[in-house]
């Protein structure tokens, strides 16, 4: 009987371990958000919205993406209809995703503060955050963004030259630290330096290696370290430059919608009407 109940916790332990161990593709979740999103915010169904969020953040590990912010979501949604989300632990994750994001924590101090956390501690997390920044990497992205805007727009020549430093940095980075996320290397660089991914990588099209670069981005989408937004906005301007049709339309709406919407859908992206209504949403609040 003994010998019955170990190969049983075994199996359980050896079912635990390849399940974690796993590779999720973060575009399932990225629609899945998308969809529970959209209960919420379209079908006015918070209830519903809470019971499928936790069931997607006990599969993945959650993001909090700039524009849908489902982690933040999920928690307040919970406790406003007094759900259990998992308190003090969660919080500490949700500070975590939101330290990149200058003073923007300090807003979640009153939620935090109903949950025994003081705004002392929140500080301090952060503060903890920052440290465990990977400071070669800050100090490399400081020095490429500083780059990236020198010679433009008259020199050519040097900001073709700088674009393929950078390059060469996005792919040595890739090669030892994996995507330079801003888990990794915050917003704010050195000097405070804005670190503005989006504009890096939007200047990887002009780079000869950009073909090569744009499908390691896409990887680093399916793994969930590269936002849809950031990987569509690379490569609409691509399009755009070359003057087809873009893909993901995140700036110009009238457009093939069955089309632009397709495509949207195969890298995580809200259709264009539900994104319309998140952003509508989002300046409310502002």
């Amino acid at each position: 009987m003994k010998q019955y109940t170990y190969y049983i916790l075994l199996f359980i332990l050896i079912s635990f371990l390849s399940c974690k161990n796993r590779k999720v593709n973060y575009i399932t979740y990225y629609n899945k958000v998308n969809e529970i999103d959209s209960i919420y915010r379209m079908a006015n169904k918070p209830e519903k919205a809470i019971k499928k969020f936790k069931k997607l953040f006990h599969k993945y590990e959650p993001k909090n993406q700039e524009l849908s912010e489902e982690y933040k979501t999920y928690i307040k949604l919970a406790d406003q209809y007094h759900k259990n989300f998992g308190g003090k632990k969660s919080l500490y994750k949700l500070i975590t995703l939101i330290a990149p994001y200058r003073n923007a924590y300090k807003k979640l101090y009153p939620l935090c503060r109903k949950y025994g956390i003081d705004s002392l501690e929140v500080n301090q997390k952060v503060a903890d955050w920052k440290k465990n920044l990977n400071k070669r990497l800050v100090d490399s992205f400081s020095i490429a963004m500083i780059r990236d805007q020198e010679g433009r727009p008259e020199n050519i020549a040097l900001v073709n030259k700088n674009i393929e430093k950078n390059a060469d940095l996005f792919f040595w980075t890739f090669e030892h630290y994996g995507f330079p996320d801003g888990q990794k290397i915050g917003k704010f660089g050195n000097n405070d330096v804005f670190i503005a991914m989006p504009t890096l990588l939007s200047h990887m099209i002009g780079s000869k290696k950009y073909p090569e670069f744009r499908k390691k981005l896409f990887e680093y989408v399916k793994s969930g370290h590269c936002s849809p937004q950031e990987y569509a906005l690379m490569s609409d301007t691509y399009d755009y430059y070359r003057n087809t049709a873009v893909r993901y339309s995140l700036r110009n709406n009238n457009l093939d919608s069955v089309r632009i919407n397709h495509n949207r859908k195969s890298i995580g992206l809200p259709s264009i009407k539900h994104s319309s209504k998140i952003r509508k949403d989002k300046s409310k609040k502002k």
